[in-house]
């Protein structure tokens, strides 16, 4: 298969997918009664970052694909990735914050693994996951502090 076939694929996908999740999971009257943080960002902000990040991990998966299709690495990029597309029906879905908290910190560590797995043999796709996983340690302290006050 084509290369191009191949990043356009793993970007629409990952794109996709994330965003028919985040359609299905919307935050609703639930959400908007909870207690949140000071530092919890506007809600319009999460759509234009996680698409530039599904892009970003769109591109990392079709690199890995590409130059190594079986290994660790490519495992790890699968790992993370049904952990990211969990995460949304656990916290918004199920209303679980606790749930959410037991899908995210996996997903951090996931996406850290993949990190380091891509460093030498890949470093542009591990550069790819730096701005996921600033956001995803954010995500994370955020998820936390909502679980602890509520």
């Amino acid at each position: 298969m084509n290369r191009t076939v191949i990043y356009l694929l793993f970007i629409i996908g990952v794109v996709g997918i994330g965003s028919l999740v985040g359609l299905f999971t919307l935050p609703g009257d639930w959400y908007q009664g909870l207690q949140k943080p000071s530092f919890n960002p506007p809600g319009w902000i999460f759509g234009p970052v996680w698409t530039v990040l599904y892009i970003l991990i769109g591109i990392a998966g079709a690199r890995t694909w590409i130059e190594a299709r079986n290994s660790a690495r490519m495992k790890t990029w699968f790992v993370q990735m049904v952990l990211n597309f969990l995460w949304s029906p656990a916290f918004f879905g199920l209303e679980s914050p606790l749930l959410a908290l037991i899908v995210i910190v996996p997903m951090l560590v996931s996406i850290i693994v993949f990190i380091r797995q891509a460093w030498q043999p890949d470093r542009v796709s591990a550069l790819c996951f730096l701005p996921y996983a600033a956001w995803v340690t954010f995500a994370t302290v955020l998820n936390l502090s909502i679980l602890l006050l509520n």
